[in-house]
């Protein structure tokens, strides 16, 4: 499992190659290829780092293949950006030259979260991602996708993940199908999305001047606090976090 140090304290770069140590400038020949400049400027550069089609995404690799670059691939849900987000995706980008995130769609962070997730909507999500240094290309997980599918497309040169997204047997698989290695790395917040958000909650809950709690009062006072037809007696599914996940 790498560290936060070790990660960080890696020289920044590309090495050096050829006579004198020159280093490589494959930069005029990425539009021959049929890649943009833009992927490698500074500024965010939504509408060309969204590639929504695979197939594009694999066209593209390959391109960058053919100049030597290094491929990472990494995935998650990315919802309410915080420090430990952009941490993580800039120890990612350390491992090679081109970094590509998947990020998981509305409908498929629902469906293993609950109905009260995501809070920042797919495409908000996928334009705070590209804001993220390092980011090169970014595109969407559909609960449609067969098992992989990305995975597959890229067949990355190094697999970033956390500890808890593939166990020991599908790493073995992955590392003899499909990408070069997978490396494992520690969640780098202290505080995750979905426990940041508990404690807001049970925050406002507490405050009797909140919108929760005078909803619940006025609930209670129309005699819907108990009786009424949802879980929590008013009408509504209770509020429940859900159990921590990747992501």
């Amino acid at each position: 499992m790498k560290r936060i140090g070790e990660l960080f304290g890696r020289r920044s770069g590309r090495p050096a190659a050829g006579a004198g140590g020159a280093s490589r400038n494959p930069a005029p020949l990425i539009p021959t290829l049929g890649v943009s400049n833009s992927l490698f400027a500074d500024a965010s550069n939504f509408d060309q780092r969204f590639v929504e089609d695979y197939g594009k995404i694999e066209t593209t690799v390959n391109a960058l293949r053919t100049l030597g670059f290094k491929i990472v691939l990494t995935s998650g849900s990315f919802d309410i950006i915080h420090e430990g987000h952009s941490m993580y995706l800039e120890a990612a980008r350390q491992f090679g030259d081109f970094l590509i995130v998947g990020l998981d769609s509305d409908e498929k962070i629902r469906a293993r979260k609950g109905d009260n997730r995501p809070v920042v909507p797919q495409m908000e999500r996928l334009r705070m991602v590209t804001h993220q240094r390092g980011v090169g290309l970014v595109t969407l997980k559909q609960t449609s996708h067969p098992k992989w599918a990305l995975i597959k497309a890229v067949r990355p040169d190094v697999l970033v993940a956390t500890e808890e997204t593939y166990t020991p047997a599908e790493i073995s698989d992955l590392e003899a199908d499909y990408c070069g290695r997978v490396e494992v790395l520690d969640r780098m917040a202290t505080v995750s999305t979905s426990a940041r958000l508990r404690d807001v909650i049970q925050r406002e809950m507490a405050n009797p001047d909140s919108l929760v709690s005078t909803v619940r009062s006025g609930a209670a006072k129309n005699g819907t606090g108990k009786s009424g037809t949802g879980k929590n007696g008013s009408g509504r599914k209770k509020l429940t976090p859900p159990a921590r996940t990747r992501g």
